[in-house]
C-alpha cells in the first residue's frame, strides 16, 4: 500500500479511472472497514483518506482531542487490501490563502445536525469537494450512520456535477445496537452500558410503525425509551422524509428516524429506517 501526503504524489500514483474512494477522519473501526470492503468489491483500485478536517468542528468541539493513530490505521488498511492511503496535512488540503467554502442550502443543512452544529456541513461539503477534485474517484463510499451527511454529499455531487457515484453503506453496530463511531472510545464503561439507548429508541419507533401506529405514537415511544436513561441529554428525536429530511406527520416509505444527544463524555448520533 502506498502512503502519500501530497497532491503531487497522488497525481503520480492514481490511475485515471476505476478509483473507489473512502474518505475518513481516521481512528478506524469495523464501520470504516465495511466501506473499504464494499469499495474493494466494486473497484479495481481503492484509495482511503485520513484527514481530521478542522472546518467541520465548531468552537468548543473536539478537534484537538479527536482520536488519532495513523500507524494503527495504516496497518488496518493495508491488511484490508487498500491500494493507496492519502494522509495530508492541513495546508495540503487548504493551502495558504484558501478562502472558498462550499455550502449546500435548504432543509438538508438547516435542520438537525445543521441546527445543532452551525457551519458543520459547510465544512463537510468543502473538504469532500476538495478530496473529490484531488482523487478523481469513480465512486465514493459513506456510511449511513451519518445519514444527513450522506444526503448533503449526494446533493452537492448532483448540483456541482461531480462525475462520480456516491454509495451509502449500512451502519455497522455492536451486538447491543450501538452504532460504531470513532468517538465511542470516549465512553466510560458505565456510559457504554447505557449508550445503546439511541438505537433502542429508534427500534421502539420502528416497532410502532410495524404495528400500524401513527408517526405521533412512534415518536412518543421513542421519547419514552430515551427517558429511561436520564443522563442522555437529547438534542433531537425526529421522524423524517428519507430524501428531504423534513419532519413527517404521516408515514412515507423509507421514513427515517433520527436521534442525537450528549452523554457526559461524548455526543452521539444515530438513525434507522423506521418504516421500510
Amino acid at each position: 500500500m502506498n502512503v502519500v501526503r501530497t497532491a503531487a504524489e497522488l497525481r503520480a500514483l492514481l490511475p485515471r479511472e476505476g478509483v473507489g474512494f473512502v474518505p475518513t477522519m481516521g481512528y478506524l473501526h469495523r464501520g470504516h472497514l465495511a466501506l473499504v470492503e464494499r469499495a474493494r468489491r466494486e473497484n479495481p483500485f481503492v484509495a482511503v483518506s485520513i484527514f481530521v478536517n478542522p472546518l467541520q468542528f465548531g468552537p468548543g468541539e473536539d478537534y484537538h482531542r479527536y482520536p488519532r493513530d495513523l500507524e494503527r490505521d495504516r496497518a488496518l488498511l493495508e491488511a484490508a487490501g487498500v491500494d493507496l492511503l492519502f494522509a495530508p496535512g492541513v495546508e495540503e488540503v487548504y493551502p495558504p490563502g484558501f478562502a472558498t467554502r462550499v455550502s449546500v442550502e435548504g432543509p438538508l443543512t438547516a435542520l438537525w445536525e445543521g441546527q445543532v452544529r452551525p457551519g458543520h456541513f459547510q465544512g463537510v461539503a468543502t473538504v469532500v469537494a476538495r478530496l473529490f477534485l484531488l482523487l478523481r474517484p469513480a465512486r465514493a463510499y459513506f456510511g449511513e450512520k451519518d445519514y444527513q451527511q450522506l444526503r448533503v454529499v449526494r446533493q452537492m455531487v448532483r448540483d456541482l456535477g461531480f462525475p462520480l457515484e456516491v454509495v451509502g453503506v449500512p451502519t455497522v453496530r455492536e451486538e447491543d445496537g450501538l452504532a460504531l463511531s470513532s468517538r465511542n472510545v470516549y465512553l466510560s464503561p458505565e456510559t457504554r452500558a447505557k449508550a445503546s439507548i439511541l438505537y433502542r429508541a429508534l427500534w421502539a419507533m420502528r416497532e410502532v410503525a410495524a404495528k400500524g401506529g401513527s408517526v405521533a405514537q412512534a415518536l412518543r415511544a421513542g421519547e419514552e425509551t430515551l427517558a429511561q436513561v436520564p443522563e442522555f441529554r437529547k438534542d433531537y428525536l425526529a421522524i423524517v422524509h428519507p430524501e428531504t429530511l423534513l419532519p413527517l406527520s404521516h408515514w412515507v416509505p423509507g421514513a427515517r428516524g433520527l436521534v442525537a444527544g450528549r452523554f457526559p463524555e461524548v455526543r452521539l448520533i444515530d438513525n434507522l429506517e423506521v418504516h421500510p
